[in-house]
Parts: C-alpha cells; sequence; structure tokens
C-alpha cells in the first residue's frame, strides 16, 4: 500500500508507516505547503491512500466530486502522534482490505467506510 500523508497529520505518521513497510509520501517532509487541490490530485494521479486530519477533504470529495484512490480522514479528540499511530495501526490491523478506494473516517473508537 502507498500512502499519502497530509501535512496536519505529522511526520511521526509517515516514519512509523515506513518503519511498517509501506510506501509513503510525507507532505510535510517532501512538499511542505502544498496546497488540498495539490495533494488530491496527486493522491490520485499517483494512485496513494491520503492520511489526513483536514475535514475539508471530505468537502473536495463529497461535495466537489474529487477522485481518489482512498482518503482516511482521523477525526480524532487526542491530536498526538502517538494517539494518530494507535488508531491507523488499528485501522490497518484490522480493516486493511477495506481502505482502498474508500473513504474512512476513524475516531478513537469508531471507524465508518464510505464510497462516494
Amino acid at each position: 500500500m502507498r500512502f499519502i500523508v497530509d501535512e496536519c497529520t505529522g511526520p511521526s505518521v509517515a516514519a512509523w508507516l515506513r518503519d511498517q513497510n509501506y510506501d509513503v509520501f510525507s507532505v510535510f517532509e517532501d512538499s511542505r505547503g502544498m496546497n488540498d487541490d495539490d495533494i488530491i490530485k496527486k493522491a490520485y494521479e499517483e494512485n496513494w491512500i491520503l492520511i489526513t486530519n483536514d475535514k475539508d477533504f471530505g468537502e473536495q470529495v463529497y461535495r466537489d466530486g474529487r477522485l481518489h484512490k482512498g482518503v482516511i480522514l482521523l477525526r480524532l479528540k487526542d491530536e498526538a502522534a502517538s494517539s494518530k499511530i494507535f488508531v491507523l495501526s488499528q485501522l490497518l490491523q484490522n480493516h486493511k482490505k477495506k481502505v482502498a478506494d474508500t473513504f474512512v473516517i476513524a475516531t478513537e473508537n469508531q471507524v465508518r467506510f464510505a464510497r462516494p
């Protein structure tokens, strides 16, 4: 699996994913300041699953009809890197095969899958 990690999600999440042997593009490390339109376009054109904390991507997908190869929206009360990593770890351990081409909303207590 290939993940593009949004700048707001952070380099710690990107590093953890790399440690899990995933292919990762970190906006924070590789293209800081990249705008949301360019991020979702890159993710779609280059077959990356986007990991973000930014609700604006939900609007891009559902309101604007933007195409994607998968979006994981982390809606966490605790925005610490350790919390993001824990939720992603649980998501990938339990639902890895459902993530591609799906809009996923993950909280500390729940995972929801939607196909726009």
